[in-house]
């Protein structure tokens, strides 16, 4: 396999990666990072005695407009990174290459047929059946060859990826020193948060309960949780959206449960019955999760925590969230449903560089 045939593959795995997430009509935006990319040092500018530094440059362009530089910083990071993933794997493939006595792509092709197994009609039915809808008046018949194709491309994606991983674990020692754009989350008092205060990770996470894919990552970040335990902190932030109109009651519903010492029980309870969330339906989840049913009617009625909601709304905003969920660990951006796998590796990279700890 050719250089640029091996970066393309790698490509469609990190694009395969990619989740989804719940957004307003208008284009969703990515936050902001702390500092951009370079020498903020660097005198880009001079009138007269007066010196412009980039630092200028990257606060005014923060000012003006966060979520379009937040776009250009976190896109310019991917691909600088993608890149490097390419050439380490290329490197790494071209050692084992040379190691088995074969050429690159001989030892490629061998290993991918190796590991891709065979593709049996259950796995084209399978994919013609999920793209019923794309795919007008063919038949599974017709499509036959190419769906085939599409499934070995998809395996022998997912398969150099693994096996970059392999050779990555047999030696010798990769590592990267390409630190990703950080952003600065204000942490509020009135934000629920499960775990130690000095936890080496924090994830913060802006969602809402009337989002698919915020229920979709819940358990994902549950499962998180289990892994790293002691060493993970999740902190919650409300961010309904404005096309999902019951949002905001159900965010303050969660807060009015937290004054019962009950916010989590009542946020899972939430996820799990995303349609039913009006007024009512609100007050009998909280009655099966046991709250004081008058005192919860009460703060729910009154609209105690309309004002933190809104808060954490004008916060995200601010930093450019335009989508849920929008998460950050430690300060890195994560944006949508994303993998397990996704979640594990950035984690990974974060406590190897607090030294493991």
């Amino acid at each position: 396999m050719s250089k640029s045939k091996f970066g393309c593959a790698l490509a469609l795995v990190l694009a395969a990666l990619g989740g989804s997430a719940c957004a307003d009509a208008q284009t969703a935006q990515a936050p902001a990072p702390a500092a951009g990319t370079g020498d903020q040092d660097q005198v880009v500018a001079t009138v007269g005695d007066r010196k412009f530094t980039l630092k200028d440059v990257e606060a005014r362009w923060q000012e003006e407009d966060p979520a379009e530089r937040a776009r250009v910083s976190q896109l310019l990071y991917q691909h600088r990174r993608q890149s490097i993933d390419m050439l380490v794997g290329d490197y790494l493939i071209e050692g084992a290459a040379k190691k088995a006595g074969l050429t690159k792509e001989k030892y490629l092709a061998t290993e991918l047929e190796k590991r891709r197994g065979p593709i049996t009609d259950a796995d084209i039915q399978k994919v013609f059946d999920e793209n019923r809808d794309r795919v007008g008046a063919s038949t599974v018949t017709d499509l036959k060859d190419s769906i085939a194709k599409f499934i070995a491309g998809n395996r022998d994606a997912q398969n150099m990826a693994i096996m970059v991983n392999e050779l990555k674990a047999a030696g010798p020692a990769v590592s990267i020193a390409l630190d990703p754009p950080r952003y600065d989350v204000a942490i509020a008092a009135h934000d629920p948060a499960r775990g130690q205060a000095n936890a080496p990770i924090t994830i913060v996470e802006f969602s809402e309960y009337q989002c698919p894919f915020c229920a979709r990552v819940t358990p994902t970040l549950k499962a998180i949780e289990q892994k790293y335990a002691g060493k993970v902190r999740l902190v919650f932030k409300d961010f309904p959206l404005q096309n999902h109109l019951q949002a905001p009651k159900a965010a303050e519903a969660a807060h009015c449960a937290g004054d019962q010492g009950k916010y989590w029980e009542l946020h899972d309870r939430l996820f799990a019955n995303q349609q039913l969330l009006q007024v009512p339906e609100l007050k009998k989840h909280a009655a099966a999760v046991g709250l004081d049913q008058a005192a919860f009617d009460q703060c729910l009625d009154s609209g105690r925590h309309a004002d933190n909601v809104q808060a954490d709304i004008d916060l995200g905003t601010q930093m450019g969230v335009g989508s849920t969920p929008t998460l950050y660990i430690n300060g890195r951006l994560v944006t949508g449903a994303q993998p397990l796998a996704l979640f594990e590796s950035i984690i990974d990279e974060e406590l190897a560089r607090k030294g493991g700890k």
